[in-house]
């Protein structure tokens, strides 16, 4: 039997899909901590400290979403005996959102949307076209992991050569098990040599110290002209005075964002916080999304059955896998 604490309950009909997928040597406690605190995993994407040290048989952290906050990186750092792992459920669906950013930034589907809404057709006979072909365009996909390499998938199926980069390799590897098409992954230090080939810029990195404005106005410039750049990593790897700039200058042809550098500070800011401090709200060649690539209707179930896979391999005394090294930050 392996004990095992949800901090958060999920709802009535979710915990019982949850628990219709787990083996049965797993035994929940939820909610408030029980007394006594006998848990062996604890699943609290931002566990509190007493949580941590409340029960001396813990020796699991489990993220339920993707990625680590910063809050639990610096926590975790005063439980160095604490294996934390996360959950890697959303790989296809933020691949297909990034997909529909791309697709929609290429083509100017939203200010042609908002024109003809207006009676306006005038979008349709502008000339020369602005709109981009991706067929035969180059993709670089910063991050191939889950979630790049589903959206390399993508690429390749659009007809786009597909290059990408691995932080853990050390030299060029190319990676034909992908739908039999070649795409080359390269290590972090072949940035800026692979920068002037990308028309596409694909950004799935996660946000740690050696990510922290990875991209700022040299990187930018160093894109062809009217690239098209796609962020659903974490929007500090670019900086955002450079982007705003880039955008306004047209160097870029367009940028689909769901990563952003503000956020609503509580509820009641929800409805009124504009996602920068450069307008990126007034400019027609981006795609703002609120982070939101992640969320469709299947994802709270897709987020249960990774957990539930998590659980069931510590019951059987199985490696679990998605383990997160604080030190790397992913």
């Amino acid at each position: 039997m392996i004990q095992v604490h949800l901090a958060y309950p999920p709802a009535p009909e979710d915990l019982a899909v949850l628990r219709g997928q787990l083996h049965p040597n797993v035994q929940l406690t939820i909610g408030e901590l029980p007394d006594p605190a006998q848990y062996e995993i604890l699943v609290n994407g931002r566990p509190t400290p007493q949580e941590l040290s409340a029960s001396p048989n813990l020796h699991t952290v489990i993220i339920p979403w993707a990625g680590l906050p910063e809050v639990t990186a610096e926590r975790l750092k005063q439980f160095p005996h604490l294996k934390l792992h996360n959950l890697h459920h959303n790989a296809a669906v933020v691949a297909e959102g990034m997909l529909m950013l791309l697709l929609s930034v290429a083509r100017l589907a939203v200010p042609a949307d908002r024109a003809l809404r207006k009676g306006d057709w005038r979008p349709r006979y502008e000339r020369p076209f602005p709109a981009q072909l991706l067929h035969g365009k180059t993709a670089l996909i910063l991050g191939y992991g889950a979630i790049g390499q589903r959206l390399a998938q993508l690429c390749r199926a659009l007809g786009m050569n597909v290059h990408a980069i691995r932080r853990r390799i050390e030299k060029p590897i190319t990676d034909n098990s992908i739908m039999g098409n070649a795409i080359t992954v390269h290590p972090a230090d072949s940035l800026l040599t692979l920068l002037p080939q990308a028309n596409v810029l694909l950004i799935c990195l996660p946000h740690t110290p050696k990510t922290d404005g990875l991209l700022g106005e040299g990187e930018l410039a160093l894109l062809p002209p009217k690239a098209i750049l796609v962020n659903a990593g974490r929007a500090a790897i670019v900086d955002e005075d450079a982007l705003y700039e880039a955008l306004v200058s047209g160097h870029l042809h367009g940028a689909g964002l769901d990563v952003w550098y503000r956020y609503p500070k509580d509820e009641a800011a929800r409805a009124n916080t504009f996602p920068g401090e450069r307008p990126f709200h007034q400019l027609d060649n981006v795609l703002l999304s609120p982070h939101r690539t992640g969320h469709v209707a299947e994802t709270e179930s897709l987020r249960l059955a990774a957990l539930a896979e998590l659980l069931n391999a510590a019951a059987e005394g199985k490696p679990l896998p998605n383990k997160i090294d604080i030190t790397r930050g992913y």
